[in-house]
């Protein structure tokens, strides 16, 4: 499977990479980015920044890089992809973030530090962090998640 993780020039984005230790991994940003391949990694760059057009710029970087999921981590990257997700499903490529509809509760209201991320797919916490063990009834859960403790209310894990 090949994840796009955005945000790639940030270490948010390179502490992610270990939830996803099976597959290959291409950290892109916005801009320049380092041009390095190996193999379980690339950095890619998406170009210059378009905040009107997001979902038209991942879209399109997605299918051509054959991507299967994509992590958006830019706060104004989040709403958008969430609200595309429906296009991206149609092209094979599924978005990790909660539903359109509940993207507002899963914000945060200020730039966070969060000690621990969990990345839950269909409601199910595929890796956290700090070893917890997330038991979630919400099978639409999808993202990546930051946390303190276990019992924190979660928030996206973003920059």
């Amino acid at each position: 499977m090949k994840i796009l993780i955005t945000g790639g020039n940030n270490a948010k984005a390179l502490k992610l990479m270990k939830a996803f230790p099976t597959h290959f991994v291409l950290l892109a940003d916005y801009g320049d980015v380092p041009g390095i391949v190996t193999e379980n990694y690339a950095f890619s760059s998406l170009g210059p920044l378009s905040k009107d057009s997001i979902a038209h710029i991942l879209l399109n970087f997605s299918i051509t890089e054959g991507i299967d999921c994509i992590v958006p981590l830019h706060q104004y990257e989040v709403e958008p992809i969430a609200k595309s997700a429906v296009l991206f499903g149609e092209y094979g490529i599924q978005v990790l973030l909660p539903d359109a509809s509940l993207i507002a509760g899963y914000l945060p209201t200020e730039q966070n530090t969060y000690q621990n991320f969990a990345v839950f797919v269909a409601g199910e916490c595929v890796f956290a962090s700090g070893k917890e063990i997330f038991v979630r009834t919400d099978e639409k859960l999808n993202g990546v998640f930051g946390y303190n403790i276990a019992d924190d209310d979660l928030k996206l894990f973003t920059i």
